[in-house]
């Protein structure tokens, strides 16, 4: 075989050969792929030459194409996290509402859980916040998240709080988060930290934002308490803004005493012993490490050897914090209670503001129908007297006709005001059906019920016999208005009116609305007089209350107070079997309680629950 030797095997028995009629074919394909190279340079040439003219808006078509790409990454980062623009204010502040980490917020999303939303707030009165209480119950989250959105706000970026959000813009950030230690720059975790401090003090001004963790951590506890208190010192005189976390107790007695520097407190549920990662700006807070220690199972002899070493004045101006804080919680509640009351109450006030003026109108277009039917009764009256004089007149004075006709003069005129009064009464009683059944459809009653609560009120009247003499009451007599159902006693009779009384409440009422009325029944006398909105408030109370109530970690008054309301709600719901978690410990919480259940005349008895379920912690209430 003819051709080209490219190689051989090892053994020399294989011959690699290229035949001499592929040697043709391979030579073509490599003019060819030389021919297609030259073409390809050819078109580029040749398209460079075209668009060579244009490069300048081609560069600036590519830049605007990377803002536009810039903003629309924005706009789509800004609507995964919820994010607003907030009100910007000309000097540096911040003013965050229910402000989230949107990085945290994000990973726990996809566990299926929220973040609870933080209230920071620094002015010119308040600059720098001192953040304290106990360990992992949210300090450095907090600091994060202030200091992640202020830098993404002054990137340009759209940050997730609440839209009444202010923000100013800072000239400077100061950060000092985590351990920088380094054995290669013999740098300890303290000098670290002290070389951050020095840099800070030396740039700081009145438009810079200072956020450090663990302010003053990392030394001798004495000494580096006050040394932070001193750096702390400088900050606040050159006018600084910042948020500081610590456990330190000077700092906190500093900051309450201190214009321009303010305590906030991570609040933490001693009840549940959790966190609740909510801060709260304007008390310190406790760090809980007796409460933490005890959770996590440390023998109680070391956590009772530890209270001793620090002595009781710690432990107890420690608890007295813990219970300020708890106090002011709980009537931070009540505030928000009492507030949303006042919206509803002022809602329900315009309301029935909106009704009474309605009803004023109403009234002087029944007054108007009224004073129309009244002219229309007067020109028959007329033509009945005319009629009247002309038969006197054609009977010659004949004293029986006479009398006879003025008989019947007498009866007409009694029957045009019982009628008028009738027919009046009917008009007020329809035109307030109809009112009445508007409201109930605004409120969401049912249309049903309204339109046929307002047909029996429009047809009740209509059914009355139009009797032209006025029967005699008496006191003692049953007796109803004319167009309504419920049935009365009359008490006291004058002349024109009447003292009836239905149900516990006394009203005095004409005569000519009165009508006969057969003694109700026992079980029918019972009127109730609560609206449908009271009754169905009650019933929702009903669906939603529980029959257990939990008053562990709360003081003597606060807990009584809690019991009290509790009573309450179960006599209202009719519950009469209850269930108060008091706990065990020392045993005087139970025994207030049960001094003060002793002392309700509402409870028939009260003991100990089983053994098996929570035993001499939890009282069991009977009630009448």
């Amino acid at each position: 075989m003819g051709g080209i030797v490219h190689d051989e095997s090892a053994s020399g028995k294989t011959v690699f050969i290229e035949p001499a009629e592929v040697v043709m074919a391979n030579n073509r394909i490599r003019e060819l792929e030389a021919e297609e190279r030259r073409e390809v340079i050819l078109i580029l040439t040749k398209f460079s030459d075209e668009l060579r003219p244009h490069v300048p808006q081609l560069l600036q078509a590519y830049a605007f194409l990377g803002v536009m790409d810039f903003i629309r990454a924005k706009a789509l980062l800004a609507e995964r996290f919820g994010a607003i623009k907030p009100v910007l204010a000309d000097c540096p502040m911040i003013d965050w509402g229910a402000a989230v980490h949107p990085l945290l917020e994000l990973s726990l999303r996809k566990h299926g859980r929220r973040m609870s939303p933080l209230d920071i707030s620094l002015d010119a009165e308040r600059r720098i916040l001192l953040i304290s209480g106990p360990n992992a119950g949210g300090k450095s989250v907090c600091l994060k998240t202030a200091g992640l959105l202020q830098y993404m706000l002054q990137c340009g970026l759209l940050v997730p709080v609440h839209e009444r959000s202010r923000a100013g813009l800072f000239k400077s950030l100061f950060i000092d988060i985590g351990d920088e230690q380094s054995i290669e720059d013999d740098l300890s975790t303290y000098s670290s930290h002290l070389l951050n401090m020095k840099q800070t003090l030396r740039s700081c001004d009145a438009r810079s934002l200072i956020l450090i963790d663990e302010f003053g951590s990392g030394t001798e506890p004495l000494i580096g308490a006050a040394i932070a208190e001193a750096i702390l010192k400088r900050f606040n005189s050159r006018g600084a803004y910042g948020i500081i976390t610590t456990h330190y107790q000077n700092l906190k007695h500093f900051a309450d005493s201190t214009p321009g520097v303010v305590n906030g407190a991570m609040l933490y549920d001693r009840a549940e012993m959790r966190p609740l990662f909510m801060l709260q700006i304007g008390n310190p807070g406790s760090s809980f490490a007796v409460e933490i220690a005890r959770k996590i199972g440390l023998p109680e002899e070391i956590i009772k050897d530890a209270s001793e070493i620090v002595g009781s004045d710690y432990i107890q101006s420690d608890k007295y914090l813990q219970d300020i804080v708890r106090d002011k919680r709980y009537w931070e509640t009540k505030r928000r209670s009492v507030h949303q009351k006042e919206k509803e109450l002022d809602e329900l006030l315009e309301k029935v503001q909106g009704s009474t003026d309605e009803i004023k109108k109403s009234r002087r277009e029944i007054l108007h129908d009224a004073k129309a039917e009244a002219e229309r009764l007067l020109r028959e009256a007329n033509a009945k007297i005319e009629n009247t004089i002309r038969a006197i007149v054609e009977a010659k004075a004949e004293k029986e006709r006479t009398r006879k006709a003025r008989q019947e003069l007498a009866d007409f005129s009694k029957q045009i005001e019982t009628l008028a009064a009738q027919e009046q009464q009917m008009r007020t009683d329809r035109e307030m059906a109809r009112i009445m059944a508007r409201q109930q459809r605004r409120k969401g009653a049912g249309k049903k019920g309204a339109t046929k609560a307002g047909a029996e009120a429009v047809s009740q009247p209509s059914e009355q016999p139009r009797s032209p003499r006025q029967p005699q009451f008496e006191m003692g007599m049953y007796v109803r208005i004319v167009g309504q159902q419920s049935v009365g006693e009359i008490m006291s009779v004058n002349k024109n009116c009447a003292v009836v009384r239905f149900g516990s409440i006394k009203s005095t009422v004409a005569l000519a609305r009165l009508q006969p009325a057969e003694a109700p029944k026992e079980e029918v006398r019972k009127v109730s007089f609560l609206t449908s909105e009271t009754q169905e408030n009650l019933h929702n109370k009903r669906l939603n209350f529980k029959s257990e109530i939990d008053i562990r970690g709360m003081r003597g008054d606060e807990a009584l107070q809690a019991v009290s309301f509790f009573l309450d709600d179960a006599t209202v719901c009719g519950v009469r079997r209850l269930r108060i978690l008091h706990g065990t410990g020392n045993g005087i919480l139970r025994t207030l309680v049960r001094q003060y259940l002793s002392t309700q005349p509402a409870v028939r008895t009260f003991h100990d629950e089983h053994v098996q379920f929570g035993g001499a912690g939890i009282t069991v209430i009977e009630l009448e």
